[in-house]
């Protein structure tokens, strides 16, 4: 009996210690932060403590029934049913413990592969960073050595004037003494010199002598001055060149400042010239002929100007009439760097970026006087425009154009009463100290003395890396301003006869 009365004591212990520790386990599970290593153990523990419950259930049943003696007794296959129960319980827990680890483990390797991509980009923006403080502290350390050599020049300066000041005071008692001897020797022609005037003449051509080599020394000194202060300005007007480029790294100080509105075009003095009109047989010359008939919408038209075959040009409607438009640059999906004979038969699509042609250009400005129009576009979205009134020559010019200002929004960046022939890389005429304009600029334009504009350069976008680049890049740079990077150009052209723009 008291053995009896042990084990039930023992198995209500036990069924309380594994209710405790289920009740543990499941407190546990319901943590997202207890670890797989954990929860194995949990389960383990689980599975071992349960079947101890059950023995003690069983033990307890069979001593009541014992002091009991009830005519029905409970059947033992309940006892199996609590035991499956239990046991695909279990086998669920096992299945979500398992869900949860796999979930658990991909959501850590996601987590470890954006910490590696995220320390990857730290460091190679940490090598960018290095790479701009070196270059920043060598133009620093050029600055300074400039500075140092601008201080030397100038007291070279000052050296050099009081040198020759003090040559021009030589000069002026040389001239007066010079003056004396005239006199004297003026007099000698009409009386015989005397011993001592003889002596007085060799010393006074003894010393004119030596005055004229202390001269030709201070003028040698004079050149080697002037060499190097020559070769101090080439080494200045570089610094001033790095300084422009290293602007173009941020596309905010390289836009256009603030926001413009577009001036209406107004019609000045035609030069001998009248508006374009049809041929005989239908076909028109121009743009602005096929705007006239009633073709008012921007498109792909046929001209035919005088004189010349029937081609296909880009008409844009703009201040009620029709321009012709020449270039047309926007993403830099066409290559402009591009051979002679390309550039002069034109090549690209019209309804996207293209160059027209040197030749079809040509054709349809020898019929008369014509405007040129240049529209530019930032890449913060800032639209200026210039306008010119121009000459283009033949083919035999090598198409030479000439410009004058008339117009505009913006400085201006192109020289202005100066023949410009057009060049390529491939048939270059501007070759200026052995310096090959288009074959470092990238793209046929009418270079002169390899000027910094060039609208049919390589196309480059902002924070583009390598400092060769950048100055192969489509911008605007004025005389006296700083570099204009752009998204977008277009060149068109107009008959100078604007009665439509009233």
């Amino acid at each position: 009996m008291k053995r009896s009365i042990n084990r039930s004591n023992s198995s209500i212990q036990n069924s309380h210690t594994a209710k405790t520790v289920s009740g543990k386990s499941l407190c546990i599970l319901n943590n997202q932060t207890v670890s797989g290593a954990e929860n194995m153990k949990i389960i383990l523990a689980f599975l071992f403590i349960a079947p101890l419950a059950l023995s003690a259930r069983a033990e307890k049943d069979y001593s009541s029934s014992d002091s009991a003696a009830p005519p029905e007794t409970k059947s033992r296959f309940a006892m199996l049913d609590d035991v499956r129960i239990l046991a695909n319980g279990l086998l669920q827990l096992g299945h979500g413990l398992k869900d949860f680890v796999h979930k658990t483990k991909g959501q850590m390797n996601d987590i470890f592969q954006k910490l590696y991509i995220f320390d990857r980009s730290f460091y190679e923006l940490s090598l960018q960073t290095s790479e701009i403080k070196e270059e920043e502290e060598q133009l620093r350390q050029t600055t300074a050595r400039l500075q140092i050599n601008n201080e030397e020049i100038k007291n070279l300066s000052q050296e050099m004037n009081s040198k020759i000041e003090d040559l021009i005071q030589n000069k002026i008692q040389l001239q007066e003494k010079v003056w004396g001897l005239e006199d004297k020797v003026t007099k000698l022609a009409i009386i015989q010199p005397s011993m001592q005037e003889t002596k007085e003449i060799s010393s006074l051509k003894a010393f004119v002598e030596q005055q004229d080599n202390h001269i030709k020394q201070l003028l040698k000194i004079v050149e080697d001055q002037h060499v190097q202060l020559n070769r101090q300005h080439n080494q200045i007007v570089e610094l001033e060149d790095k300084l422009n480029h290293m602007e173009l790294q941020e596309l905010t100080e390289n836009s256009f400042t603030g926001e413009q509105t577009e001036p209406e075009a107004i019609p000045f003095p035609v030069r001998n010239a009248t508006a374009v009109t049809y041929k005989s047989d239908g076909a028109a010359p121009d743009c602005t002929a096929l705007y006239n008939s009633g073709m008012q919408s921007n498109g792909v038209y046929t001209i035919k100007p005088n004189g010349s075959e029937a081609f296909d040009v880009y008409c844009e409607m703009k201040f009620g009439s029709s321009w012709t438009v020449i270039q047309n640059r926007e993403d830099g999906s066409l290559d402009f760097n591009q051979t002679w004979d390309a550039y002069t038969n034109g090549f690209g699509d019209l309804n996207e970026e293209f160059w027209l042609g040197l030749n079809k250009t040509y054709s349809i400005t020898k019929q008369g006087d014509y405007i040129l129009r240049i529209e530019l576009q930032d890449w913060k979205d800032n639209k200026r425009y210039i306008e010119y009134a121009f000459s283009l020559g033949g083919p035999e010019t090598d198409y030479t154009l000439q410009l004058s200002r008339i117009s505009g929004s913006i400085p201006n960046a192109l020289p202005e009463q100066t023949e410009l022939r057009f060049s390529t890389a491939d048939r270059d005429m501007d070759v200026i100290n052995d310096f090959s304009c288009p074959e470092n600029y990238l793209g046929g334009w009418w270079h002169s003395e390899c000027e910094e504009t060039n609208l049919n350069g390589k196309y480059v976008a902002p924070r583009s890396r390598g400092r060769l680049d950048r100055r192969k890049g489509l911008y605007w740079k004025p005389k006296k301003g700083r570099y204009y990077l752009l998204k977008s150009t277009k060149i068109m052209i107009h008959p100078t006869d604007l009665k439509s723009f009233d």
